[in-house]
């Protein structure tokens, strides 16, 4: 099969894939992936690499390391001196999910704000991409990420996208892709297909988040990276192409920020 599709934010160290992991890494190919970027961390700082080892066993899978705005709290300097060993690993390619999450403020903000600049500052000296997780906290991220990583032009991935097109050009103009879940494809989202519709088409990525946030017609029940078609053939639709074409472009963008051979 055509390998048209990527994932680039996929949770396959989440318990909830513990039992199929294999047999899901087997369906995403199956239906024609071509990337995948497994994501560590989903179990706080402990678990700062824990894609990694998914990473060394299948070819065409990568990883980031970091520690997710969630668990913040229980970062200590021993993770902040083995991050950067870690993220020199072969398979890593990218620092992340790091960022400020405002929703669920399940660490303090002020501890999520140091923790992010400690983990920009990481990236910045390893020259890695960063992924972003951010939840209500725009104005916080942007004032960040302007003063401690614009200036290393280095870029990475807003994953999840939510915001409008306002943000999405700023953070675009910093070396960003926007990556659209499965959300876009929920019914009410018509501001965030209009963004997704606005958005250059260079700067385009489509991911998972699974086991989260499954599309359309899967809503509700475990997502993993099979389903990503779904979210670009919505992405497709928007902007009046077909899938593979929207693929191929998808594909584009990660292998320029990533800096693969095509």
């Amino acid at each position: 099969m055509e390998q048209f599709l990527l994932d680039s934010h996929a949770h396959l160290d989440d318990s909830q894939f513990d039992t199929d992991r294999g047999l899901v890494i087997e369906r995403a190919r199956a239906v024609g992936m071509k990337y995948l970027l497994a994501i560590s961390g989903g179990s706080g700082p402990d678990g700062l690499a824990s894609a990694v080892p998914i990473a060394e066993q299948v070819e065409w899978i990568y990883a980031s390391v970091g520690i997710h705005p969630h668990e913040a709290r229980h970062a200590t300097e021993a993770h902040f001196s083995r991050l950067p060993e870690a993220a020199k690993h072969p398979k890593v390619i990218a620092l992340g999910e790091i960022g400020l999450d405002y929703h669920y403020d399940h660490s303090p903000r002020d501890v999520q704000q140091t923790v992010f600049i400690r983990q920009l500052e990481i990236a910045r000296a390893l020259k890695l991409p960063i992924l972003i997780h951010n939840r209500e906290a725009w104005d916080d991220l942007g004032r960040i990420v302007e003063a401690h990583w614009k200036p290393a032009g280095i870029g990475g991935i807003l994953h999840c996208f939510s915001g409008g097109l306002e943000e999405a050009r700023r953070f675009i103009e910093w070396g960003f892709l926007v990556s659209f879940a499965g959300t876009l494809t929920f019914k009410k989202a018509l501001d965030l297909r209009m963004t997704a519709r606005e958005v250059d088409l260079s700067s385009l990525l489509v991911e998972t988040d699974c086991p989260y946030l499954a599309p359309v017609p899967f809503r509700g029940k475990r997502n993993e990276p099979a389903y990503v078609g779904n979210t670009l053939h919505v992405l497709a639709e928007v902007r009046g192409m077909d899938d593979q074409e929207m693929g191929a472009h998808v594909i584009r963008n990660f292998e320029r920020l990533f800096r693969f051979a095509p």
